[in-house]
Order: C-alpha cells, then sequence, then structure tokens
C-alpha cells in the first residue's frame, strides 16, 4: 500500500518521505521499526501498547532465571538460557537458588526454575534452604508471575526429577501461571534441555515489543559459545600411567590414571571432573543381540549399524522406569504389568534392585522387536564424571584419575562397570580415552590460603583432597589441612598412602585420621574417627574451617553429616534446630561442600 496524505494522518511531504524510507527496509527491519514507534509512542503517552497504565510494568523486559545445581549441570543450563534470553532481547537476571529469598520472587513478572535432584528424590545441597522456604508457610504469593520449571534428573531412579515436579507444582499453588508444561530431563539432557528453552522463549516473544537486530543475536549467540572440547566433542587423551593402588590381597581393584592433555588447551580447578565417553563392554552387547534375535549388522539412521550404535551410543546396562514401561507394552507380560502398578510401587523397587536391561529382557521375552525400536526404546550413554586427582599447578598438561573398578555378581550374572571396565580392561597404556572437563563451581577451595580445611574422603572420595594439597602445596598456603580417610583394609587399601605420609611429615597436612572398617571386629568408619576428634573439629568449624566431604551419597554422605550435626550440637551447646541453623550458615558461607554420588 501507498502511503499518502490521504490515507493517513500525515501531510504529502511526511508521507513522501515515510514511504521512500520503507522502501529501503527489510522485513525484519520494518519489523524492528514497529516496535521502536509503538514502544516510543507508550513512554510519551505514560503507557503501554496494551493500555496499561503503570509505566514500570510497561517498560520491562526482566526475566529471572533461578537455578538449583549440585554438579554444575543445572548452572549450566540456566545460563544458556540466560545468554539465548538476553539475545532476544531480555534483560536477564540469573540467580542461585543459594542466594535466593522472597525478595528474589518479589514482583517477578518472568521465571524460569532449573533444578536438579540429588540421590532419590531430595534437593541439591545449595537448594535446601531456598527449597525448604518454598515448601513452608512464609513463602511469597506469586500471583502475575508467569514461570517454567526444567528438572534434571536420572530415570533409573524412583524418584525422578523429584525436585523440579515439587517446584513446578507449588509455584502453581503459589499463584504462579505456567508458561510451557514442566520438562523432565534424564541423564543426557541437553537437547531436551535446549529445546525447552527454545519453547519458553518462544512463549515470551509477544513480550518482546523491540525484538534485537540480527548481528546482535548472533554476537551473542558467538559469546555463549561451547568450549573448544565438550561432552559431544571430547579431547583424546593419550593414557601416560595407569597404575593399581591396592596392595596385595585386597578385595578391592582401584587404579591411578594419568591422562596426557598436551595440545589440547584445557584446563582445570581443584574440585572439578574429568567426564569419560566410554564404551560398552563388547562381549555384552553380542550376548544382547542374541537375546534378541537380531542381525548385529542392521541399519540405523546416520548410517550406523546396530552393533556399533549399541557399543557406543546407548546405555544398555542401566534399567530405567521409561525403558520398563516400554518393555512391559511389548511383552504384555502380567507379572511386569503388575509390577509396574501404583500398589507394587515397594516391590517393584526391590525387584529392580541388581537387575539390568538383560536381564528383563531375558526374563519377559519379546519376538518381533526390530533394531530401530529396541535402540529408540534406550536413552543415550552418558558420560561417567570422576573427581580430579590432580592439581594442574602441579601436573602441567596431565590430568588423574582415581577409579574403584565395579565388578559383582547379581541375580546369577557376573557385572562391570561401564567406563571402570573400559578403563581397567580394555585400554592400555598409549591408547587414547575421550574426556571433556566438567566444572564443578561447588566444590572449590577458598581464595583464602590461610583458611584451615577439614577433607573427608573414604575410598576414592579422597581424589580431590590430592588435588587440593597439591594445588595448597604449589601455593605455598600457609592453612592447617586435615583429612579424614576411610577404606577396608590398612595393609592394602591405604590409597595414596606414601603421599598423604610425605606432606603429613613436611607439615602441610596438619592431621591425618583414618578409619579401616574391616581390620578390626567392630566396624570403624570416618564418621566414627570424627566423633572422636568432636572438640578439636568443632574448634577448627569455629576457626573458619571449610569442611569438604567427597564420596558415596547413599550411606557415607547422611552419616557424615549427622555427626557434623552432633558434633556441633553438643560441643556447641546448641540444639537440634540451633545446629542446623549452624551448618545452613556454613553452607551459605560455602564453608561446607560436598561432592556426591
Amino acid at each position: 500500500m501507498t502511503l499518502t496524505d490521504t490515507n493517513s494522518p500525515l501531510n504529502a511531504d511526511q508521507a513522501r518521505r515515510v514511504q521512500q524510507a520503507l522502501a529501503d527496509l527489510n522485513d525484519a527491519q520494518r519489523q524492528w521499526l514497529s516496535g521502536y514507534l509503538a514502544g516510543l509512542g507508550a513512554q510519551s503517552a505514560g503507557e503501554s501498547p496494551t493500555g496499561d497504565s503503570s509505566p514500570a510494568k510497561a517498560a520491562t523486559t526482566a526475566l529471572t532465571v533461578l537455578y538449583g545445581s549440585q554438579t554444575g549441570n543445572a548452572e549450566g543450563v540456566a545460563e544458556l538460557a540466560a545468554e539465548r534470553a538476553r539475545a532476544k532481547g531480555f534483560e536477564v537476571t540469573l540467580t542461585s537458588m543459594a542466594d535466593a529469598g522472597k525478595k528474589t520472587l518479589k514482583a517477578v513478572e518472568r521465571l524460569l526454575v532449573v533444578v536438579s535432584t540429588q540421590g532419590d528424590g531430595d534437593p541439591p545441597d545449595p537448594a535446601l534452604e531456598f527449597h525448604e522456604l518454598m515448601m513452608g508457610r512464609k513463602a511469597p504469593k506469586l500471583t502475575g508471575t508467569r514461570f517454567a520449571v526444567l528438572g534434571l534428573g536420572d530415570a533409573s531412579y524412583e524418584h525422578f526429577c523429584q525436585t523440579g515436579k515439587e517446584f513446578d507444582a507449588r509455584l502453581a499453588e503459589l499463584g504462579g501461571e505456567r508458561l510451557r508444561e514442566r520438562a523432565d530431563c534424564d541423564v543426557d539432557y541437553e537437547e531436551r534441555a535446549e529445546a525447552w528453552i527454545d519453547e519458553v522463549l518462544e512463549s515470551l516473544a509477544g513480550d518482546l515489543a523491540t525484538p534485537p537486530p540480527a548481528e546482535a543475536a548472533e554476537t551473542d549467540a558467538a559469546q555463549g559459545a561451547q568450549p573448544s572440547y565438550s561432552k559431544k566433542h571430547p579431547f583424546m587423551a593419550e593414557v601416560l600411567t595407569r597404575q593399581p593402588l591396592n596392595g596385595r590381597g585386597s578385595d578391592k581393584q582401584t587404579l591411578h590414571l594419568e591422562l596426557s592433555l598436551e595440545d589440547s588447551g584445557l584446563e582445570y580447578l581443584p574440585g572439578d571432573a574429568v567426564g569419560v565417553v566410554p564404551q560398552n563392554d563388547p562381549a555384552h552387547v553380542d550376548e544382547l543381540i542374541a537375546m534378541l534375535k537380531l542381525d548385529a549388522e542392521s541399519p540405523l539412521d546416520e548410517g550406523r549399524v546396530l552393533r556399533d550404535a549399541l557399543l557406543a551410543d546407548f546405555e544398555v546396562t542401566t534399567l530405567t522406569r521409561p525403558f520398563l514401561k516400554q518393555w512391559a507394552e511389548w511383552s504384555q507380560a502380567p507379572e511386569l504389568q503388575r509390577l509396574l502398578g501404583e500398589e507394587a510401587r515397594d516391590e517393584l523397587r526391590d525387584w529392580l534392585h541388581g537387575r539390568q536391561i538383560i536381564d528383563v529382557i531375558e526374563q519377559f521375552p519379546v519376538d518381533g522387536i526390530d533394531a530401530a525400536q529396541f535402540s529408540a526404546a534406550l536413552r543415550k550413554l552418558p558420560p561417567r564424571l570422576y573427581s580430579i586427582a590432580s592439581s594442574q599447578a602441579a601436573a602441567a598438561d596431565e590430568v588423574h584419575l582415581t577409579v574403584a573398578v565395579v565388578r559383582y555378581e547379581t541375580h546369577g550374572r557376573a557385572r562391570n562397570g561401564v567406563t571402570t571396565s573400559y578403563l581397567a580392561d580394555r585400554i592400555e597404556p598409549g591408547d587414547r580415552v575421550p574426556i571433556y572437563i566438567d566444572r564443578n563451581k561447588q566444590f572449590k577451595l577458598p581464595d583464602d590460603d590461610e583458611a584451615p580445611l577439614i577433607m573427608i574422603g573414604p575410598g576414592t572420595g579422597v581424589a580431590p583432597f590430592r588435588a587440593f594439597l597439591q594445588e595448597r602445596e604449589e601455593r605455598g598456603a600457609g592453612g592447617d589441612n586435615w583429612l579424614f580417610f576411610g577404606d577396608r583394609h590398612f595393609r592394602s587399601d591405604f590409597l595414596y598412602q606414601a603421599e598423604w605420609l610425605k606432606w603429613r611429615q613436611q607439615g602441610l597436612l596438619t592431621r591425618l585420621d583414618v578409619a579401616f572398617s574391616r581390620d578390626q571386629a567392630d566396624k570403624v568408619y570416618v564418621q566414627d574417627r570424627m566423633r572422636e576428634q568432636a572438640e578439636r573439629l568443632y574448634a577448627w568449624l569455629e576457626a573458619g574451617a571449610y569442611v569438604y566431604v567427597c564420596g558415596d551419597a547413599e550411606f557415607m554422605a547422611p552419616d557424615v553429616h549427622q555427626a557434623l550435626r552432633d558434633i556441633i550440637r553438643e560441643q556447641g551447646g546448641h540444639g537440634e534446630a540451633g545446629a542446623d541453623d549452624y551448618l545452613r550458615q556454613l553452607q551459605q558461607e560455602k564453608r561446607y561442600q560436598r561432592d556426591i554420588y
């Protein structure tokens, strides 16, 4: 349509000049100009284009991205969401639940929540206090807040993405309005998380009167580019050393691996982890294919064949509930369908213990499933994370790992850990292993080199504390260091014994308390040693010590937490609530950090 003085409120000269200007603009520029003029008009009129008379509300494009993260995955997704939202034109506030309170949600119009689930249904450590606030009577009303929740978890656990589910339900109860339905992500979360981010931002697109120029979006996207080596594009690290850490007669197999980072450009800090991208056991894959009566060379998409895909791309051991439901549908087995019923939840939990995918296929056989159907029922093979056992300041161009090889027998079958057997049985020095660095901002040394450290790490949980002491040695840090270490037998399972004793003799390691559970009639664990040293340990806490716990999440971490709680209560004269407040304060100050799995 030609603009003239007869079909517009402009005079003839104005109409001519506007028409000339519009003729030189492309569609994107016209759209931008339209939003700009609408916003300009609203500003001069003191109201929004929709007629809202609140100037503050009319001008805002504010978006809050709130995350709760244990190992950094949820934080990474939240950062990506923030980057993409900024590229769209939103004013983004990115906040950890560790730093959040009622004020965080005051007058929030748009809220994205990304939260992981720790263990079998618990919030991540940094989110505990905020979770308690939101689930309690002091939670803020959220009328007028539009929200969306993304949960990260592991579908092999019964309470999959439980924390995300709880936040999603509670935000609605408090008056919030869902932008999108909650999304629950399994361990291979990246693609689903990115899709969720794009879906949510698309839902909010109408809130932007002025889309950003294309060049700005491209610049922001480039700034958010992934590092050169990642989970999708790992570095092939040469194995320099693989040596056993257990002595003769041990019933455990623990390995010390040294990998070369030469020419990778990869950097890490003590407390970070290495992600190892493994391959499944070829013998197990072949048995699985034979049991399914499939052809190993059956073609799949992208030029892959079944055997290669099962070796490198799919999880073929761990049972998840989505796989179990799919198999129940295919098999129509009454027993399996019964186990999946609501009334059999406890029985299913017991039945799943120690079983893998191959056990289900064997017990409930199905004919006629083809290669594409079977592979579609599997989740992607996730990398396994290992706490780094070295300081890059002390071991330039190298990264060290402490790996407990998993071997056991259940339900008449020998089982091997996917990644640990890959590293122990099928990789030799000189071979190359695909890895990447997984940053853990929640498990870091204090900036203050004079601060005392209390490190609690039984078994391979001691790995990051080797890195901590190497780093403090390189820094010349003057702070005291106290290590609690435990394992089964002193003679065969005292991991890195020579190094601890050397550091103890040099004075870097101020105290070393050990617990070897099977060397006496009554088992002794690290939490028992902590209780024996209760007075001294509390004195360290009062002197500003940082407490680090690394290792088993199911038994060790809760027992250590309870021991700390009891020590604080008894030695500090606190009541039950006072001890809990003391521990929460430690967490807020980042003086109580856990890397548990």
